[in-house]
């Protein structure tokens, strides 16, 4: 989806797959190149012994066994806090020493460490900072419905529940039906899948709706549906108030609540319960109200531990009747049940 491809490492020790959605999230949507995943931990592997259905890569133990030709070195981990951890230090070092940019969507700036600006100046390399905002971000105007296309919002119960991969897969699926329709991008994983896109949750407070505002208008008259990327959960003791911001910012007309089977407590605050699924849809549909009348339309859930597909078949149907909406888990299933559910 990135305007040029390019041929790509990605640094995902000890976390691949599962916990390094940045790096699942590339290699499955990017049109990047991928030679290679770091990881210690599986070292030896492939991508395909972890995942299905996308680009294989092999999976080796640093930098240094990356033999292939490199553009660019992805961080492909995004820790809560957003920090960097020394571990990675010596595989930058290894790339910038060669002349590979290194991309990181991090709240540490690799811009501001002075060894990896002095080895990237050094050496021809890049350091791109993917979560650093535009320094020209405004307060939002309140206009964002006044674009032509339908906005839709991926909404979640819970950080880290699929609303980016929710919002890639119904955009694919919708243009299968021969529907104009695009992404817009709020993190740092989608904006390195999509090559442009504000990170909203670095943006300062006051210029958080305004963000997402600026691109609903970039592209709204453009498109006849834009799907935008939710952040967080407006239950999240950290994260509400950016998801506060997108759901104001994008104006939204139907929203689409995405769930994490089996989860019953927030992630990374376990002594945080998720409320009972219905309270959801009042939560979000009462705060948007104000500003822009919407609705949950359709849900989607992430049934990726769930082993057998009469199981996850269950788990969908159950989380369905629990919502009120049409629902169903777009990686494992299909789109189809969401897209019909937004009227598409």
């Amino acid at each position: 989806m990135s305007e040029s491809s390019r041929r790509i490492a990605i640094l995902a020790h000890e976390k691949f797959p599962e916990r390094a959605k940045t790096a699942t999230g590339i290699i499955r949507y990017s049109d990047d190149d991928v030679v290679a995943v770091l990881d210690r931990e599986s070292a030896g592997d492939h991508v395909s012994d972890h995942l299905s259905g996308v680009q294989d890569a092999p999976i080796v133990d640093s930098f240094e066994d990356v033999d292939e030709e490199v553009d660019a070195l992805v961080i492909g981990i995004a820790p809560i806090g957003g920090g960097f951890e020394d571990s990675w230090r010596a595989d930058v070092r290894a790339a910038l020493e060669r002349g590979v940019d290194v991309v990181a969507g991090l709240h540490y700036f690799l811009n501001d460490d002075e060894e990896f600006v002095e080895l990237a100046n050094e050496n021809g390399a890049e350091l791109v900072d993917v979560r650093k905002p535009s320094d020209d971000l405004t307060v939002s105007q309140g206009i964002a419905d006044e674009v032509d296309a339908d906005v839709v919002l991926t909404v979640g119960t819970d950080c880290s529940v699929g609303k980016m991969t929710v919002s890639l897969e119904l955009m694919q699926a919708a243009r299968d039906r021969g529907i104009d329709a695009e992404f817009i991008p709020t993190g740092q994983t989608g904006i390195m899948i999509a090559g442009w896109g504000n990170p909203i949750d670095r943006v300062v407070s006051d210029f958080t709706a305004g963000a997402v505002e600026e691109m609903i208008l970039e592209k709204g008259d453009d498109h006849d549906v834009l799907f935008v990327e939710g952040q967080g959960s407006i239950v999240h003791p950290a994260y509400s108030a950016v998801t506060c911001g997108i759901l104001h910012g994008a104006m939204p007309d139907k929203l689409v609540l995405c769930h994490v089977a089996g989860r019953e407590a927030i992630h990374g605050y376990e002594d945080t319960a998720i409320p009972p699924l219905s309270d959801y849809i009042d939560l979000y549909e009462r705060l948007a109200a104000p500003v822009h009348e919407t609705g949950i339309f359709a849900g989607a859930i992430n049934t990726s531990s769930v082993d057998d597909d009469v199981e996850a078949a269950a788990a969908v149907d159950d989380y369905s009747d629990a919502i009120g909406v049409p629902a169903t888990d777009p990686i494992r299933f299909g789109a189809e049940e969401i897209l019909d559910g937004l009227g598409y």
